[in-house]
């Protein structure tokens, strides 16, 4: 079985029996310092002595020096330690069950901290080996040594010299002032310290599948070098912000054990001129070292937009408009894209949303940061080390070629398209999979996923209608649904998530917390009946959308709303689907009009702006209106234009004219149909307000109860089939239309439902 085609994960650094093998190079490198110092002390005292021979030296040194000898020793039995833990898998049980308390309070610490102080320790130790060899060529203390190297050297340091050092200590203070800019912002991970592995992702399984072979060139790139092709060395992962992109490439890392170098998406934005492209070679000499040492690495470029950014912005990068009178671009009583279709609702957004222009510079993808990035990526390979670049020129000899740097470069951004072409362009970004929002199936495994981790009562039944009604959930929002239903549980006492939980959590995430206030009667009759209205028309000809929930308890920007969600995936929408959208957007205006005697409410706004967007692109762009043309290609290449000037502006104008009767002719018989439909469930409409009335919020299975007159999970349905009732209903209704009228309370109350009401 090929390694493409198997889908276990590597094994976890504490799942592991045995200590992690290390290198020749990490098992003799303090052994060849200490020989090194050994060897150089032996030399001064030879110096210093000229009759002594070698061996008298040696065994001097040995005798005199014992505190190296013992270092030694000690880092040999340190070195046989290691390599029995690595090969002897009950040993090294023994051992951390045991011994390991110094590596267990160190683990305490950060793996950043550890990794700096090892740093220091080791600087520190050179530092001491330094002073004891200049001790012994100066025959001073070590200490006295150390402090009077610099003198001698200086001292000895002809003028010219003198000079030439003042002018490199200049270069060094600028040098080092660059350096210090161009630290931060890289961030490196080392391989066990990675626990994120494939089976940590959920919901996005198409996408790793292909993500495997990238992994399976990296860890043998001959399966496809032999063969004349080249190892695919960059993946640009993009999609909707939450969907795991980050969380993946974590995986990618884990999964090959290889160092995993995050770049903050601003590590490239500064003040100065080139500090940008500094900062992209030392990360990039950083990635050939690790490739070269772990035999790879893997690089993550998270928001790659900010860095190789045109200027562009794409259509999921909108700003809201700053101008207090369109603040609120869905009106004042509607919450309008809660009731429409997604895809409606987002066309309704791109179009009523102001698009900024990004600025030019700013040190992102200006200043020569992309330039140097793009040249990294596939520029020239330079021999690499000081020896190989001068050393070997210098004698005349040719260059050894440069190694093969095994680097992954991981990319994720959600604006693909403010992406520089040249960046991902093949032999830089190789692939690119969209990571888009999981379907039902991945909705189902997310769910299941984050409530394993918590206690809970939802029955697998529960999970797929969960999953159902969170159509566009990404695993972010899918993690922070469970844990606002957990809040909630515990909140009222109980450790346990159950299904109201999650439905109120649900609730609360999409709408927000409700705002404390009461409606005057008036104006929660009308509010009622305008969301009434809404609900019926969803209920009675719109199949392809499920009502949610219908609420008029006031939120942060609407006094009510019915929100609904599609009930199965579905990637095309047709044109009587976008009819049924129009219908219930102008359910709104239609009502109003019916139940209040022609009058209606300014609220009604951003129903209408909803509903002539979606006009507006189908007479114009989709074929669904009278004509078959595309305004916007008839725009483009100025069609009916007889030529500039005045002639070429009428032209247009006659087209906009044109578009806009044809769009005015489809709403207004849209809006005719919309009032047959209210005129024949008038009944349904009242009580469906009457029940928003008293309860507030309905779910989609109580609005449905209501009109249907059947038994709901909190409303009883069958009151409202009850000729008296309505009667009842329809006295209310007229009363608060009297109200509304003049400004004042209604004179009946809002009838009670009364369980006599059954018959």
């Amino acid at each position: 079985m090929s390694s493409l085609d198997q889908n276990s994960s590597r094994q976890r650094d504490g799942d592991r029996t045995t200590r992690v093998h290390l290198s020749i190079y990490d098992r003799a490198k303090f052994l060849l310092l200490f020989t090194l110092v050994y060897l150089i002390l032996v030399w001064a005292a030879m110096a210093d002595n000229p009759i002594l021979s070698f061996s008298d030296a040696a065994s001097e040194i040995a005798r005199g020096k014992t505190w190296l000898l013992g270092l030694s020793v000690i880092e040999i039995l340190r070195q046989m330690h290691f390599l029995v833990s690595e090969l002897v898998a009950p040993y090294h049980g023994i051992w951390q069950k045991y011994f390991s308390l110094v590596d267990r309070l160190l683990h305490t610490l950060s793996d950043w901290t550890r990794y700096r102080l090892s740093r220091v320790i080791k600087a520190l130790l050179m530092v001491f080996l330094l002073a004891v060899v200049l001790g012994a060529i100066y025959k001073e203390t070590p200490v006295r040594a150390l402090f009077l190297a610099p003198k001698a050297l200086w001292s000895a340091m002809p003028m010219l010299g003198q000079l030439l050092f003042a002018v490199f200590f200049i270069i060094i203070q600028f040098g080092a002032m660059f350096w210090f800019l161009s630290r931060g912002g890289v961030d490196t991970y080392f391989p066990d310290d990675i626990r994120t592995r494939f089976t940590d992702v959920w919901g996005q399984d198409h996408v790793l599948n292909r993500i495997r072979e990238n992994l399976m060139f990296l860890e043998k790139p001959e399966e496809i070098e032999k063969h004349g092709g080249y190892v695919p060395g960059g993946i640009l992962l993009w999609g909707p912000p939450g969907t795991g992109k980050t969380l993946m490439a974590e995986s990618i890392a884990g999964e090959t054990g290889k160092p995993f170098v995050f770049v903050d998406p601003g590590a490239f934005t500064n003040m100065f001129f080139g500090v940008g492209v500094l900062k992209v070679k030392s990360l990039f000499r950083k990635l050939r070292k690790l490739a070269l040492r772990y035999g790879g690495v893997v690089v993550f470029f998270d928001e790659a937009d900010s860095l190789g950014n045109r200027g562009a912005i794409s259509s999921g990068g909108q700003q809201r408009s700053t101008d207090p009178m369109s603040s609120s671009i869905f009106g004042d009583i509607c919450h309008g894209p809660a009731y429409l279709s997604p895809t409606a609702a987002a066309l309704l957004v791109r179009e009523s949303f102001v698009v900024g222009g990004a600025a030019g510079g700013g040190g992102g993808g200006g200043m020569g940061t992309l330039q140097a990035l793009l040249t990294e990526l596939s520029g020239l390979k330079k021999p690499r080390g000081f020896f190989n670049r001068v050393v070997r020129r210098t004698l005349g000899m040719r260059p050894k070629n440069p190694p093969k740097y095994r680097i992954l470069v991981v990319m994720a951004t959600n604006m693909p398209e403010a992406l520089d072409e040249a960046l991902l362009r093949p032999g830089r970004i190789d692939r690119m999979y969209r990571v888009g929002y999981p379907s039902k199936a991945g909705r189902v495994r997310t769910y299941e996923g984050y409530l394993a981790k918590v206690s809970h009562s939802l029955s697998s039944d529960e999970i797929d209608k969960l999953a159902t009604i969170t159509p566009y959930a990404t695993g972010a929002t899918i993690k922070d649904t469970i844990n606002e239903a957990l809040i909630t549980a515990i909140r009222n006492g109980r450790t346990s998530i159950t299904w109201p939980d999650v439905i109120k959590a649900k609730q609360l995430k999409e709408l927000g917390p409700s705002e404390d206030v009461e409606y005057i009667e008036r104006e929660r009759h009308a509010v009622a009946v305008h969301e009434a209205c809404h609900a019926v028309m969803a209920h009675r000809v719109r199949q392809h959308m499920a009502i949610d929930l219908a609420t008029i308890e006031k939120g942060s920007d609407y006094l009510g709303m019915v929100a609904s969600i599609p009930p199965d995936d579905q990637f095309t929408r047709w044109r009587t689907e976008y009819q049924a959208d129009i219908l219930v957007s102008l359910a709104s205006l239609a009502g109003e009009r019916m139940f209040f005697d022609g009058d209606n409410s300014s609220g009604v706004s951003g129903d209408l702006e909803s509903a002539t967007t979606i006009a507006s692109l189908m007479e114009g762009h989709w074929g669904m209106g009278s004509t078959i043309s595309s305004h916007a290609t008839n725009r483009r290449f100025e069609v009916g234009a007889p030529g500039g000037g005045k002639g070429k502006d009428d032209s247009a104008k006659e087209m906009r004219r044109a578009l806009s009767d044809r769009i005015e002719d489809n709403l207004y018989g849209l809006l005719n149909k919309a009032e047959e439909v209210l005129k024949e469930n008038r009944n349904e409409i009242l009580s469906l307000a009457h029940a928003l009335e008293t309860h507030k919020t309905l779910s989609g299975e109580d609005v449905a109860a209501v009109i249907e007159g059947l038994q709901g999970s909190i409303v009883d349905g069958r009151p409202y089939k009850n000729p008296q009732f309505l009667a009842e209903i329809e006295d209310y209704h007229r009363a608060a239309l009297v109200a509304h009228k003049n400004h004042r309370t209604p004179d009946v109350v809002i009838p009670p439902v009364k369980v006599e009401s059954l018959g």
